[in-house]
């Protein structure tokens, strides 16, 4: 598993969405494509973590990003997740391949039977990871985990990226 560093180069992505084909090479936002990659419809956490995202994506429209939230999902789970956590404002890709996961370091589970939302996990997929990428296509910010616990607040990035812009903080993190 690799470690992106910041101010480098992300791997390409293109993903298949709710809404249409997405790549974040042709992504334009003012300021930052943020990639929040999350477990899939079984986990109830991701249930509230995604909820609150939705609730937010104007405000992070407001602050020149753009949002993805994408996951290993095939696109029926994909669909129902929408549907029944009530993301009318997220873009949603499904169909993370290994591959993709890798590239960004993300950790990978196996499936071990139903949640405590009473739903089937599948037989792999990966864990949680957030990624702040600038128009240039270059990591300012990443977080992954390998728990779907403990994941940054959406507000707190918020803040955090008002702050980015009014002082023009740099990426920190970039030395091996």
């Amino acid at each position: 598993m690799q470690v992106l560093k910041p101010r480098q180069a992300v791997p390409s992505l293109a993903l298949d969405t709710l809404d249409g084909r997405w790549s974040l090479a042709e992504a334009a936002p003012e300021n930052f494509t943020m990639v929040v990659f999350y477990r899939g419809l079984h986990c109830p956490i991701c249930k509230s973590y995604v909820g609150e995202l939705n609730r937010l994506c104007e405000s992070f429209a407001e602050r020149g990003v753009e949002v993805i939230a994408a996951s290993s999902d095939e696109r029926d789970r994909a669909e129902q997740a929408r549907d029944e956590w009530k993301l009318d404002r997220l873009n949603v890709g499904y169909d993370l391949t290994v591959e993709q996961s890798r590239a960004f370091g993300l950790h990978r589970s196996a499936g071990r039977g139903k949640t405590s939302a009473g739903i089937e996990e599948p037989a792999e997929f990966s864990e949680p990871g957030l990624f702040l990428v600038r128009p240039d296509n270059t990591l300012y910010w990443s977080n992954i985990s390998t728990m779907p616990f403990a994941r940054p607040h959406f507000k707190e990035v918020l803040s955090a990226i008002g702050f980015v812009l009014e002082r023009d903080y740099p990426a920190r993190g970039e030395l091996d």
